[in-house]
């Protein structure tokens, strides 16, 4: 593909899609391989996940002042998030290779065919990525620069700065974050500035490609169910080429392998997801309470606003590309796969081995395609016919057999 359209430093050609996401993850730590860097980076990621304790014990002790609290719990939430997307990226690397693995080596085959409407789709959805991922790192460099220059802001801009100088005041800080000395003035308050510093860059570069490696997947996946349509007229001969039966399982076989990567994909983000949508949801709170409360500074409005922003911003990626995966999937897309059989007028020799077993559902109408389960004998498209095609296996029987919902 073309790589002048996109910054060339970042393309990889053995990751048509995944090159600068996979740089991004490799630089934060999280794409990892052996070696001395790999106890570097779990280090950099366990003094990460003790400074999110550390935030935690700030906010029991500060409980009682609700505009404080209110403040590092918005922080705390969003530090939360970074280091279980990190630590589940690194535990998980085995799975999120076998993904990673199977998504460049089939775009590299895709892509080395001479099929104008297959390198055509692929072409589109990674130009999509490209832009979807450079502009939420945009948003993300946006967001952590505003987090660290808020509080210079807010001194510089504040009536209070006078008395801030001479010690009466502290100095506003970056995030909140108990230390065992005192980090209000001098030299504490420097080391701590540094160390919010250091730790907001860790954890906007953790959140920036963890989500935009997720968006390109997902890209991906809805990317490919439209090439499946094509795929599935071309299981079977179309007067032009003649295809055996084992050409045929093998192509069946291909088009199965998105459903069987897409589930292990559904399963290493469903749990980070669960946690994601339940804190951001307590951090849009927090942060609509801090944006109405009366003692909120117009600065600090600012600074709360942007924040809200990156926050919805990240909710409506994962919302808008699920979704649409999940459209793509609805549009019975795999279901050319047994349209495909029928127009053509003939199934793989192994399908004709196969059984198929109706069970009746329980409270469903007898004589209703919805009231039977099909349940395929058959190891190599079994599944696929389950959950593709069930209701119009059941619709056809139920058509050609009369005493089908004879008790």
């Amino acid at each position: 593909m073309p790589s002048s359209f996109f910054l060339p430093n970042l393309e990889n050609p053995d990751y048509p899609s995944l090159g600068p996401t996979l740089k991004g993850l490799k630089y934060w730590g999280m794409w990892q391989s052996g070696g001395i860097k790999r106890i570097l980076y779990n280090s950099i990621h366990a003094f990460a996940t003790f400074f999110v304790i550390t935030q935690y014990v700030e906010l029991w002790i500060i409980r009682n002042n609700v505009e404080l609290a209110l403040r590092n719990l918005s922080v705390t939430m969003l530090s939360t998030v970074c280091v279980v997307k990190a630590g589940t990226f690194v535990c998980w690397q085995k799975y999120w290779s076998g993904i990673i693995g199977f998504v460049s080596n089939l775009e590299k085959e895709q892509l080395s065919k001479n099929d104008a409407a297959t390198q055509a789709a692929i072409v589109k959805y990674i130009k999509y990525s490209r832009r979807v991922t450079y502009f939420y790192w945009s948003l993300v460099t946006a967001t952590v620069f505003t987090v660290i220059l808020a509080p210079l802001v807010g001194f510089l801009s504040s009536p209070e700065r006078e008395l801030i100088a001479n010690g009466t005041l502290p100095y506003p800080e970056i995030m909140s974050s108990w230390v065992p000395f005192d980090r209000s003035r001098g030299f504490g308050y420097w080391v701590t500035a540094l160390v919010h510093t250091l730790i907001c860059f860790y954890g906007g570069g953790v959140v920036a490609n963890y989500d935009s490696n997720a968006v390109v997947l997902m890209s991906f996946f809805a990317g490919q169910m439209k090439l499946l349509s094509i795929n599935c007229s071309r299981l079977f001969d179309d007067g032009n080429e003649v295809i055996s039966n084992n050409e045929a399982m093998k192509r069946i076989k291909e088009c199965h392998y998105h459903h069987v990567f897409s589930t292990i994909f559904n399963s290493l983000m469903s749990p980070v997801l669960f946690l994601y949508v339940i804190i951001c949801s307590l951090m849009l709170c927090a942060s609509a309470v801090q944006l109405t409360t009366d003692g909120t500074s117009n600065m600090q409005r600012i600074w709360i606003s942007e924040y809200l922003m990156a926050l919805i911003a990240q909710l409506f990626l994962y919302c808008w590309h699920s979704n649409q995966v999940l459209y793509m999937a609805l549009e019975d897309r795999l279901g050319g796969l047994f349209e495909a059989c029928l127009e053509s007028g003939r199934f793989p020799s192994k399908w004709k081995t196969g059984r198929l077993v109706l069970l009746r559902k329980d409270g469903r109408p007898a004589d209703s395609p919805a009231g039977y389960r099909p349940i395929v004998l058959l190891d190599e498209a079994g599944k696929m016919l389950e959950r593709i095609v069930a209701a119009r296996i059941v619709r056809h029987l139920t058509e050609t057999a009369p005493d089908l919902s004879a008790e």
